[in-house]
C-alpha cells in the first residue's frame, strides 16, 4: 500500500496541501483528478518525498521520509511532467538509466524491449533532443517501466509507477497505448498512481480516483463514486454532468469508442 496520512505542504506563506489522507493500492489504477492549482502535482511530489511535508507517507510499509533514496528506487519508478536534459543522450541511454537506478542493475538489458513496448522501435540510436516532446515523453516512460520492469518482487511485494500527466503531450492513439500500458501493470499485480487531467481516460482506466480541490480532498473512491455531477460541478467551478450531451448535439470524440468491438 502506498498510504499517505494528514499530509500538510507550505511553500512560502501559502498552505498547498491541507491534511490529505488517502492511500492506494497495488493492482490498481489509481488516478488523481481536479482542477488547475488544486493541489494535484503537489500530493504527488510529497508521495515520491520530492517535498517535504508534515504528516506520513509509508510505501509497502516503508517511511519515505526515513527509507535511502536507493531502497526507494527499488520499489518506485516516477515519471516527471517533463524532464529537461543538458546533454547529448541517445534514445537508449535515457531509457538504460531506469535500469542503473532499478531493480534491473546487473541483470540483462532490457533497452530495446521497452523501446517496444512503448511504440519506439529502432529509436534506440537517435539523439533524445532531436525527438518530439510526444516521443520523448514515451522515452521517459520506457526508462520507469525499465526501472521497476517485474510489477511484483520475488517477495511478492508490489512496484509501483507514479506518473504526472502521462498522456499529457500525446496524441489520442499513444494516449491510450499509455494508459493500456498502466492498465497491464495494475493487472499484473503493481500499484499505479497518475495524475490526469482527462476525465474520460480516467473513466476508462481506473479503479480508484481522488478528486482534489484547493489543496483538500473532494471525494475519493470508486470512478463511480466520485465521478458524479455534484463532486465535479463543486470542484471545477462550473455545471458539469456526467455522461449527458449537451442538446445542440455537437460532434465530439471519446477514447472509448476506439476499445468498442463493432
Amino acid at each position: 500500500m502506498l498510504i499517505a496520512n494528514d499530509i500538510r505542504v507550505r511553500l512560502g506563506s501559502k498552505e498547498i496541501l491541507r491534511g490529505v489522507t488517502t492511500s492506494f493500492a497495488p493492482a490498481q489504477v489509481s488516478v488523481i483528478v481536479g482542477p488547475n492549482g488544486s493541489g494535484k502535482t503537489t500530493l504527488l511530489r510529497t508521495l515520491t518525498a520530492e517535498l517535504p511535508c508534515t504528516g506520513q507517507i509509508t510505501l509497502n510499509g516503508h517511511d519515505i521520509g526515513t527509507t535511502p533514496a536507493w531502497k526507494l528506487a527499488a520499489i518506485r519508478a516516477v515519471l516527471p511532467q517533463s524532464t529537461v536534459l543538458a546533454f547529448p543522450f541517445t534514445v537508449a541511454e535515457v531509457v538504460r538509466l531506469g535500469q542503473m537506478g532499478g531493480i534491473g542493475a546487473g541483470g540483462p538489458d532490457r533497452t530495446v524491449e521497452a523501446l517496444n513496448r512503448v511504440g519506439l522501435q529502432n529509436y534506440g540510436e537517435r539523439f533524445y533532443s532531436d525527438l518530439s516532446g510526444g516521443e520523448q515523453q514515451r522515452v521517459q516512460l520506457a526508462r520507469v517501466l525499465l526501472q521497476v520492469w517485474r510489477p511484483v518482487g520475488s517477495d511478492g511485494s508490489p512496484r509501483w509507477l507514479i506518473l504526472d500527466e502521462p498522456v499529457s503531450s500525446l496524441d489520442i492513439g499513444h494516449q491510450l497505448m499509455v494508459m493500456q500500458i498502466a492498465r497491464d501493470f495494475a493487472d499484473q499485480g503493481g500499484g499505479v498512481v497518475a495524475v490526469m487531467h482527462d476525465l474520460n481516460l480516467s473513466a476508462m482506466f481506473a479503479d480508484h480516483m481522488v478528486l482534489m480541490r484547493d489543496g483538500r480532498i473532494a471525494a475519493q473512491g470508486l470512478v463511480r463514486e466520485v465521478l458524479v455531477d455534484h463532486h465535479l460541478s463543486a470542484a471545477y467551478g462550473c455545471d458539469l454532468r456526467v455522461g449527458v450531451a449537451p442538446p445542440e448535439q455537437p460532434l465530439f470524440v471519446l477514447p472509448q469508442a476506439a476499445l468498442t468491438e463493432v
